[in-house]
This record gives C-alpha cells, sequence and structure tokens, in this order.
C-alpha cells in the first residue's frame, strides 16, 4: 500500500482558507447570560411559532421543548467559570434543532461562524454499478490540489477508518432530513463540505482517507480541515420585504450551493460579480455548449443528444432570487430556445428559495389553471399578534388572509388557521402556457422547500413525469421565517410593540422556524408536503458515467420517458386587415381549438391536421387573444398573445 500526508494549505481562489484550528481559536465569547438568552428565544419560537411541532413530536418521538428547558435550568447552577465550553454550548442548541428533523427550523450560529465555511478540496457522490453495488467517487477537485492517483475517479473506500457508507449514514443521523433518503445525502455531502452558520465545526482536524487510486491501487491520503468565507446570500432574510416573507429556503442546501460555486465554479462566481443569484444586463453562458443566460447561478440550459431523440435540458440551480417575475421569464425565454420536442426541468440539488419563482414558472408547462398551493399558521397568542399587526398589510407583508381564522381559533379550538395560498394566483396563471413539448421532472433527496413546492405543483397539476435519483424529495413543505423577521415584525410599523417578547440575540446569532406549513393541491388536497415529500414517477440509479460524463445516463433515461410521451404543437400567428383578425392554426397531437378574446368566447374549429385560417371581425389591436388546444376533449395545449 503506497500513502501519503497532505500538509500544503490549498487556497480557495479569491478568498484565504485556514487551519480549522487557527480559526476554533478566535471562537468562545457568548456569556453565561448570553447563553440563556439563546436558551429562552429558542423556547419562544418552537412554542410559539413552529407550526410543525405536534407533527414532528408525533412522527419523531421528540420533545424540543423539554430538551431546551432542562437545558436552561441546569444553565442555572452554571456561572461564568463553570459553565461548559462554547463549542459544547453550540453543539447542544444545534442537536435540539437538528431533533425536529426539519431543515427549515435552524440554530444559526453567532460570529465568528456565520458566514463561514468549513471544507475539504474535494466532493466525493455516490453512484451504482449494473449489480446495485453502492461506489463513492471523487467527482471534483479544487483548483491547485493533487495527491497521488487522486482525482475525479478515484473510488473512496474508508473514512478513518469506518467504511465509507456507514460514515456517510453515521454523518446523516446528525443533520436528520425529514426521511432517509435526505439523511444519506446530507450526510454524503457534509462529509467535505459544512457551512459553520448552522452545522457544527467538525470534531476532527483532520480525515484519513483510504481510496482507490485512478491506476488501481490502493492509497491512503490525510487532510486537514479548512475554512474560509462563503459567497454572501441572495437577501437579507431579517427584514420586512415581501421575499423575506414569501422565503421557502433549506438554508445548509443554500450555504452549500454557494460555497460549491466560491470552491469549484469560479467562472460563474466571476460573471455574477461574487453576489449570489445575480442577474446580468448581458446574457452569458459559461460552458461552451450552454445557452446564453442573464442568471448564470440560478440557470443552465443546453439541448442534449439521446438515444431516443434531441430535446432541452433546464436546470435550476435554485429559486433563491429577488425579482420572481424575472426568474420565469428567464426560464420561458430559455425554454423556447430550446428544441420543443421534449424538455427536461432538472431541479436537483435545488434548496428552494422565492416560493413565487417557483409557483409562478409552473403555469408555463401546462394549459391548466394553477392552483398555488395554500399555507396554514399554527394556532398560537404570538401568531395571532403578528397576524393582527399586519392584517391591513401596513408594512408590505399582508397577513389578513390567516387573521379571521386565527381570530376564531380561540373560540373553536381550532390547531391552524384556514389555509390560504402565499403565491398570488394571478401572478401563477397571468401568462399561462408558453412550452407545449412534454416535460420531465428530474429530482432528488436534496430538492427542498420552494423545490418541493415546485415539485408538488408539478405533480398535482399533472404536468408530465417525476424521475428521481432518490426515491423522495427533500419533504420539506413549509414557509420559513427568521427570528429577526419576527422581532420586526412587532415592530414594524412605528411604534413598536413594547410587550414583544423577542429580544436582539447576541453576537449575529439568528434561529429559523417553518411558519406556515404548505399543503397539496388536486388528488392529494389537504395533503401536507412535510416530512411526505414527493414521490417520482420513476427512478433511476445513478451511473459512474453520470459523475464523471455529464449525467448521461441519467439524460438518456429522461430522453426515453420524454419520447414515449403525447407531443403537442399549438402554433397561432395574426395579421389584421382593417378591424378583421386573421387567425391561422398550425397544430400537431391537437383535434380542436377554441379561440377566445378578452375571455369571451368566440370560435371552436376542428381540425384534421392541415393549417387553418379564421377571420374574426371588429377587432381591436391590444386585446388578448387565447388559443386552447383539445385531444379526445381534454384540454392538451393553451397559448395567449396580444394581437
Amino acid at each position: 500500500m503506497s500513502g501519503t500526508t497532505r500538509t500544503r494549505a490549498v487556497e480557495v481562489e479569491g478568498a484565504a482558507a485556514v487551519p480549522l484550528p487557527q480559526f476554533l481559536a478566535s471562537a468562545g465569547t457568548l456569556t453565561i447570560g448570553q447563553r440563556k438568552l439563546l436558551v429562552d428565544q429558542a423556547l419562544l419560537l418552537l412554542d410559539q411559532n413552529y407550526v410543525h411541532l405536534p407533527l414532528k413530536a408525533a412522527m419523531h418521538a421528540v420533545n424540543p421543548l423539554q430538551r431546551l428547558r432542562v437545558m436552561r435550568s441546569r444553565m442555572e447552577r452554571q456561572t461564568a467559570e463553570t459553565m461548559e465550553p462554547e463549542w459544547m454550548f453550540h453543539r447542544q442548541m444545534s442537536s435540539i434543532f437538528h431533533s425536529v428533523r426539519d431543515l427549515h427550523t435552524n440554530y444559526l450560529l453567532p460570529a465568528p461562524f456565520a458566514g463561514k465555511i468549513a471544507y475539504l478540496p474535494f466532493m466525493i457522490e455516490k453512484c451504482y454499478d449494473e449489480g446495485g453495488r453502492e461506489h463513492y467517487l471523487v467527482t471534483r477537485t479544487v483548483t491547485g490540489y493533487s495527491a497521488p492517483q487522486f482525482g475525479p475517479g478515484a473510488e473512496v473506500t474508508h473514512w478513518n477508518g469506518t467504511p465509507i457508507a456507514r460514515a456517510v449514514a453515521l454523518n446523516g443521523a446528525q443533520f436528520a432530513g425529514s426521511n432517509d433518503a435526505a439523511n444519506l445525502a446530507r450526510g454524503l455531502e457534509s462529509l467535505t463540505l459544512r457551512p459553520l452558520v448552522i452545522q457544527s465545526p467538525p470534531d476532527e482536524d483532520w480525515v484519513n482517507l483510504t481510496y482507490v487510486g485512478l491506476d488501481g491501487s490502493t492509497q491512503e491520503l490525510r487532510e486537514q480541515w479548512k475554512v474560509t468565507a462563503n459567497l454572501p446570500p441572495m437577501t437579507d432574510l431579517d427584514s420586512i420585504s415581501e421575499t423575506s416573507a414569501a422565503m421557502g429556503l433549506d438554508l445548509d442546501s443554500d450555504e452549500k450551493a454557494r460555497a460549491k460555486k466560491a470552491l469549484y465554479v469560479r467562472d460563474v462566481v466571476e460573471l455574477e460579480g461574487g453576489q449570489s443569484s445575480a442577474e446580468l444586463s448581458t446574457p452569458a453562458a459559461v460552458g461552451g455548449a450552454d445557452l446564453p443566460t442573464t442568471m448564470p447561478g440560478v440557470f443552465r440550459a443546453r439541448e442534449v443528444v439521446t438515444p431516443s431523440g434531441t430535446f432541452g435540458h433546464l436546470r435550476i440551480f435554485t429559486f433563491s432570487v429577488q425579482e420572481p417575475v424575472a426568474f420565469r421569464d428567464e426560464f420561458v425565454r430559455l425554454a423556447g430556445l430550446l428544441p420543443q420536442r421534449g424538455l427536461i426541468v432538472d431541479v436537483r440539488d435545488n434548496g428552494g428559495g422565492h416560493i413565487y419563482a417557483s409557483e409562478f414558472t409552473l403555469q408555463t408547462l401546462t394549459p391548466r389553471r394553477i392552483s398555488p398551493e395554500p399555507v396554514q399558521f399554527i394556532s398560537t397568542p404570538l401568531n395571532l399578534r403578528i397576524c393582527r399587526r399586519h392584517k391591513d398589510n401596513p408594512a408590505g407583508i399582508d397577513l389578513g388572509p390567516w387573521f379571521d381564522s386565527l381570530d376564531l381559533a380561540t373560540e373553536t379550538g381550532a390547531s391552524f388557521s384556514a389555509a390560504k395560498p402565499i403565491t398570488p394566483e394571478e401572478g401563477a396563471n397571468d401568462i399561462g402556457q408558453t412550452y407545449h413539448g412534454p416535460a420531465v421532472l428530474i429530482t432528488d433527496a436534496r430538492v427542498y422547500s420552494a423545490t418541493d413546492i415546485f415539485a408538488a405543483g408539478f405533480a398535482d397539476h399533472e404536468i408530465g413525469i417525476i424521475l428521481g435519483v432518490d426515491d423522495n424529495t427533500g419533504a420539506g413543505g413549509a414557509n420559513v421565517w427568521t427570528h429577526g423577521l419576527l422581532a420586526a415584525l412587532l415592530n414594524e410599523p412605528p411604534p413598536p410593540d413594547p410587550t414583544s417578547p423577542y429580544e436582539a440575540l447576541p453576537n449575529g446569532a439568528n434561529m429559523r422556524v417553518s411558519i406556515r406549513r404548505t399543503l397539496r393541491v388536486g388528488d392529494l388536497s389537504g395533503t401536507p408536503v412535510e416530512d411526505l415529500g414527493i414521490r417520482p414517477h420513476e427512478t433511476h440509479k445513478m451511473t459512474r458515467a453520470d459523475l464523471l460524463d455529464g449525467n448521461v445516463d441519467l439524460l438518456n433515461k429522461a430522453g426515453s420517458l420524454l419520447a414515449a410521451m403525447p407531443f403537442r404543437r399549438l402554433d397561432v400567428t395574426t395579421s389584421f386587415s382593417g378591424t378583421t383578425l386573421t387567425v391561422k392554426l398550425d397544430v400537431e397531437g391537437i383535434d380542436r381549438v377554441d379561440l377566445y378574446l378578452e375571455g369571451r368566447p368566440i370560435s371552436s374549429e376542428d381540425l384534421t391536421g392541415a393549417p387553418l385560417s379564421i377571420d374574426i371581425l371588429d377587432v381591436t389591436p391590444g386585446q388578448l387573444l387565447r388559443a386552447d388546444g383539445y385531444q379526445a376533449g381534454a384540454l392538451v395545449a393553451s397559448r395567449r398573445l396580444t394581437v
């Protein structure tokens, strides 16, 4: 057996990296009073704001409130001299929040942890061979990093002497996703990458890795954990804004996605100017085969050739954007430039973001009217106070739809408020279908939050086939608010509420909580997304070729599904002669088209396949024309245009 020990520091381009022990030497400034304050505020959030507490207690047999009470009681017997080390305090707090298995509900560490990532200079991903056996391959390394026979394709067999599959499972148990698939996915990611704002620092200063090298030899490697600054988040989630109030975001995934850009995709970082999810004034392409996009950190669009045909592949890395309409419009533009015979929408690793962005986009893929998923508050006195203060939308966050039901809950004993959508229904339907080919949605266990909502809407509105590389999504069904936002809602607009129970947290610490739970629509109407997730129609086990050759087998599988789905084409062109509008219809897979002008029915035409022209009298330029296409009596396509 050959071996090597790595001691040379590898720096992330553009940001200095320091060894973990050096970084931890600067931590540890919380007083006993500040620790008590953090525990008290955690009790407040979980008891009065946390919408999933009854569900989590029932499904996972946990009692985070009692754990916090015990912790708080024991702190009364501690002094500044006898209190436990700060790292132990943070670990206990993190463990209590992790116990509810809700990636929306987090204890966020204070300075110096906030904004930092601990990392090893490589990524490991899992694949399967033809016999169904698991393999863990190195797929990326930080620029400048090298070790003997190490790089993409090297297979890791042991982690600190533990077989790699067991190490992943043990690590995943600490980070407690909503289901087994999510646990394992997060356990694997966290072996090499940990956002310190949300995960405790590694216990070990270094890891020992055993791997099969690129030449087939057995190798050993010791690598030290490093710490560096992460890229900044997209928005200030503590501020009162429509964006922060409509956020459905797995912070762990979002932090990791930004960290992966900083570590491995520097060209995107440079295009975005260091600002996450930045919108460029001029479209730019990251890879040679990619379409130029104004949002290179959000989308990747390209044409893929498969044995079943040539299709579009549109990867959505995040829904975490400031402008959901701009997000939707860029999606529409990119999809319009791709082949129209079928579209692969790929949301793997997407931890969510702006709920509007996810639900505004669904309409573009279906002729059906979109019903945004409704959400509920848990019925508590504190949630009622917040909704009462903002029931008339005085500060830009309209909580009026939930106020009356919460107000009545005191008398009726209802556990939850009425279920109302966060996403405006008119916004979810204001442009209608723009892509008419069949669609396949690719998911995995790291799909969470607003992306879970997107996948649920895709399934509930029967838009297409869901192809999963895991047997479930991450199952995060909630709108998430920070402690800072909750405090601001009782202080804005002035004057602030003098009896607000929220107190400022020390050293930049924060907490997040699932504030409104999401329910399904359609056939599963009323079913919560949390813990249940969205199960795919078809599954695909990732292969070695997928990891090392651009997802080739996965995309071939998606292509075969698209080729077997019905294809629709609905082309509508118009021209004026005075006040007479001539509408030309050219269709495929459609036997009838109904025309509407400004919402009023004008014509219903049976089609035999040949193009058809229709004259409509007394039309004014600027009016809205809608064409609905049917096949065997079922609505299968729709198109809108301003004449």
